[in-house]
């Protein structure tokens, strides 16, 4: 009688994370791009959006973020071998949720965060009035993310990055 181990559990896939960078320009945007994070836990959720950065973004050094929407966090986290400062700021009433990132000596990007709890059609139609585009999947438009490498911050005419989700 011949015994085998059981199989080994199989871990869930990590969720992708849900980012999507405007599109190349000559002029500045007040948005950058959207996230639309799987929860409000800052400790989680912002080392794997950091992680999906494009490399020419650099090093993100500091992080704002609208005190009242999200979780508890100290003044700062080690995220891929490196320091990022959090800062907490007082929402605006006239500016939607948003996360600011700064790379130091190359720029600062602005993203709009869409609610953890939103459904996919309204994360679609947030995302789209965002960045003055179509939502994914409309008159033909590819749902599949590709990537291009392209300029990055305001020196650039701030970046794009396609779907990630």
């Amino acid at each position: 009688m011949s015994t085998t181990a059981p199989p080994a559990p199989s871990t869930p896939p990590l969720p992708l994370v849900r980012l999507r960078l405007a599109p190349h320009g000559a002029l500045p945007r007040r948005i950058d791009g959207v996230w639309w994070p799987h929860s409000r836990d800052l400790l989680t959720q912002l080392p794997k959006m950091l992680a999906a950065l494009p490399s020419a973004w650099g090093d993100i050094t500091g992080v704002t973020v609208d005190a009242a929407a999200w979780s508890a966090a100290p003044g700062r986290m080690f995220v891929a071998d490196q320091v990022v400062r959090l800062h907490k700021a007082p929402a605006s009433p006239h500016v939607p949720d948003r996360v600011v990132l700064l790379s130091s000596g190359l720029g600062r990007w602005d993203l709009q965060v869409i609610p953890p709890n939103a459904t996919e059609e309204a994360a679609a139609l947030l995302m789209a009035a965002a960045l003055g585009d179509r939502p994914p999947g409309v008159d033909g438009e590819a749902t599949s993310p590709t990537t291009a490498p392209r300029p990055r911050g305001r020196a650039a005419g701030r970046g794009t990055r396609d779907p990630r989700w």
